[in-house]
């Protein structure tokens, strides 16, 4: 996959976070921009490994991430992330314990990162950085709640049917056996939901 330019500035980056999720003025910009950490990784890196406390906010600029943790020694993928998406090990970064979950580069990434420290800092003094904080953790408490939903309420197809329509780019980018993992269905259980899709 032909990368873009992985020197964007951490200017364009602070004004689309502030697109998405707080409206800012150029000096809260500024702050928003000081605190932006840019991040390349490769394909097969670990952007966050078991045992590691996450200490950033991660905005995927490019490329294709997955979250797994271990059950009875299978790997268990949590979430596939692509393109402008926002990913964090939760539970660690706000009890600042070593995560239980790894995250792994798919694809190469840029990634843009917030250190939660600087800021909750800068929040405290910027009511708009603020917003965006909790916006970025009610986006991610979200999407948790529907991947929860997903596989407790749906069957196979219904999940199959529901990444497709809200997640086009992961059912095109990521591998089938991690995509039958987050659905939480066998790889031939999702080939067979997908013929049958097809087919319908």
């Amino acid at each position: 996959m032909k990368l873009k330019d992985p020197t964007i500035p951490k200017r364009e980056i602070a004004r689309e976070l502030a697109r998405r999720f707080s409206t800012m003025s150029h000096e809260e910009l500024d702050v928003l921009d000081s605190i932006l950490v840019p991040m390349k990784f490769k394909k097969g890196e670990k952007i966050l490994a078991e045992g590691n406390v996450c200490e950033y906010i991660y905005y995927l600029y490019e490329g294709l991430i997955r979250q797994y943790y271990y059950k009875n020694g299978k790997e268990m993928t949590s979430h596939l992330g692509v393109d402008g998406n926002v990913f964090m090990g939760v539970e660690s970064l706000f009890r600042e314990t070593p995560s239980l979950e790894t995250i792994e580069a798919l694809e190469p990434c840029y990634v843009y990162a917030l250190p939660k420290r600087h800021l909750e800092i800068v929040a405290l003094h910027n009511q708009n950085i603020q917003i965006l904080y909790r916006k970025i953790l009610e986006e991610a408490l979200i999407e948790s709640q529907r991947h929860a939903d997903l596989v407790r309420f749906e069957t196979a197809q219904d999940r199959y049917r529901r990444i497709c329509k809200q997640m086009p780019k992961i059912v095109l980018r990521a591998p089938l056996v991690f995509i039958a993992s987050y659905l939480q269905m066998t790889p031939e259980t999702l080939s067979r939901v997908r013929s049958s899709t097809l087919i319908d």
